[in-house]
């Protein structure tokens, strides 16, 4: 009986732009080109202030906390055997290199080419002639804002891949990826622009190499190639630490975005997220946090998926705005949604933090949440987080907080903004709740706190229950009404002893 590999199956990294000739010398003269760097500070929150936290990088805790190593030995990569838990970093950016290659970078399209060679290869190397564990061969794909459509070309380009080949990736983890391009100074960079390929991330150039349809307005989709469900998309919220081109490049992108990317470009349609206060790269860039890495593991290992979405009832005007209304003049308001979310025992990191102040919240106009003649209303999703019962160190339950708030952008009152009355830092709802999900033999039992009554750590209350999930009753004096819904699927699959203890040590 040949041993179940799921969910410790090879990881290979995909890493992201080198631009210049320098750049890419550095790269290949690295033997892990990027995954091993890691960091010694940490930026708590948007205030500037930092904090000394040592992240020794996502390949040292991989290989530290699930084993896994390296493919390397005497200089050389291993081109016999290797265990499943292999980590290979996929080196293409050695064809640029005329020590090592041709001198010429490959092409988004033939770097996708070799990926699928490496997989096949990398099948061969880990399964040998095992029929069994041949057909249960995956690979897992992380990758770095290019890298991201390098595995996206893979995935889908007809011209490279077949489905039997794209079911070989069970999972796709992307960092600070350009689904939909970037923009600088607010315009896509233009396909005439190829100095150092920065074309690859022109939308008409890169429809044409992810296999899309030719005048969409956007790329950002999986033209049903991939299950979205199996494509995490972390997203960077911090373009102030962004310090590449000395600077020029995080003024070019805007608040908007990680100092490079974005925000509402370094999303794949219809998949997971999460947003974490970090830029591209650098020491406070996404690959080197804390906050990549733990949603890297869970999204990878871990067996529970929470996806939050609010369902708003009422969302009360203030009194001078409401007696407006009543006398008939026209009111319009949008409104924030924010979220942050953590697990329980989190010290140095929230698994996803949707904030004002960093440009990520939902945002919602009032006529698409309640308008009367809306057949569907459109619930914001503040979060989806991926947990992990392996690390659960007291009881059964997972547990973890989401402290959610929910303000407006202003109201006009016949269209003219209204100031006289208005008070800056006013929420129409803001508390944090704490949920325990217990698993049992008739399925799941939620409870809940909410901070503003009950201690967190204490039993709470039982969510209602129903087909489509948990829901969990929010209110206000003022008069905010919404339930939060938690809609949950899991995975359920076996860890090794080894693994457990790893984990609990940590």
């Amino acid at each position: 009986m040949a041993a179940k590999l799921s969910p410790f199956v090879p990881i290979i990294y995909v890493r992201g732009y080198a631009m210049t000739p320098g750049e890419i010398a550095d790269t290949v003269s690295t033997p892990y080109m990027g995954f091993n760097l890691g960091s010694t500070r940490v930026r708590q929150s948007w205030d500037g202030q930092v904090q000394r936290h040592i992240f020794e990088s996502p390949l040292i805790r991989l290989m530290k906390e699930y084993g896994y190593r390296d493919i390397y030995s005497d200089g050389a990569e291993i081109e016999g055997p290797l265990p499943p838990k292999s980590i290979v970093i996929y080196r293409y950016y050695e064809a640029a290199d005329k020590d090592f290659g041709s001198g010429k970078a490959l092409s988004v399209v033939e770097a996708a080419q070799g990926l699928r060679t490496l997989i096949h290869r990398l099948r061969q190397q880990v399964c040998g002639e095992d029929a069994e564990l041949l057909a249960q061969f995956k690979v897992h794909l992380v990758a770095h804002s290019m890298g991201g459509l390098v595995c996206r070309c893979f995935l889908q380009n007809d011209d490279i891949s077949t489905g039997e080949d794209r079911e070989l990736v069970g999972k796709v983890f992307t960092y600070a990826t350009p689904h939909n391009g970037i923009e600088l100074a607010g315009a896509n960079v233009p396909f005439m622009l190829q100095l150092w390929d920065v074309h690859n991330f022109n939308r008409d150039w890169m429809a044409q190499y992810l296999g899309l349809p030719a005048g969409d307005s956007r790329v950002d989709s999986l033209g049903g190639k991939f299950d979205p469900q199996r494509f995490f998309c972390l997203v960077g919220t911090n373009h102030r630490d962004y310090e590449v081109a000395l600077g020029l490049s995080r003024r070019l992108a805007g608040a908007m975005s990680d100092g490079l990317v974005r925000i509402e470009n370094a999303t794949v349609r219809g998949a997971p997220r999460a947003f974490v206060y970090r830029s591209h790269s650098g020491p406070y860039g996404v690959v080197n946090s804390e906050e990549g890495y733990q949603n890297l593991v869970r999204f990878l290992f871990g067996d529970t998926r929470i996806d939050g979405v609010l369902e708003v009832e009422d969302l009360p005007l203030p009194p001078s705005v409401r007696r407006a209304m009543e006398a008939g003049k026209s009111i319009r308001a949008s409104y924030y949604f924010e979220a942050t979310v953590a697990p329980r025992g989190a010290m140095n990191f929230k698994l996803s933090e949707r904030r004002r102040e960093t440009y990520s919240a939902v945002l919602r106009k009032y006529d698409e949440l309640l308008r009367p003649d809306k057949t569907e209303a459109r619930w914001p999703v503040p979060f989806s987080a991926f947990l992990d019962s392996a690390r659960i160190t007291t009881g059964r339950s997972l547990v973890f907080s989401v402290e959610l708030a929910v303000s407006t952008t202003g109201y006009t009152i016949d269209g003219v903004l209204f100031l006289d009355k208005h008070i800056p830092g006013e929420y129409l709802f803001r508390d944090t709740v704490t949920v325990h999900a217990t698993p049992g033999k008739d399925g799941w039992s939620v409870r809940y706190t909410l901070a503003d009554e009950q201690w967190g750590e204490g039993r709470g209350r039982k969510a209602e229950s129903d087909a489509g999930g948990f829901r969990i009753p929010l209110w206000t004096l003022k008069g905010f009404r919404a339930k939060l819904r938690l809609q949950g699927r899991t995975e359920p699959r076996e860890f090794d002893e080894q693994v457990l203890t790893r984990l609990v040590e940590v």
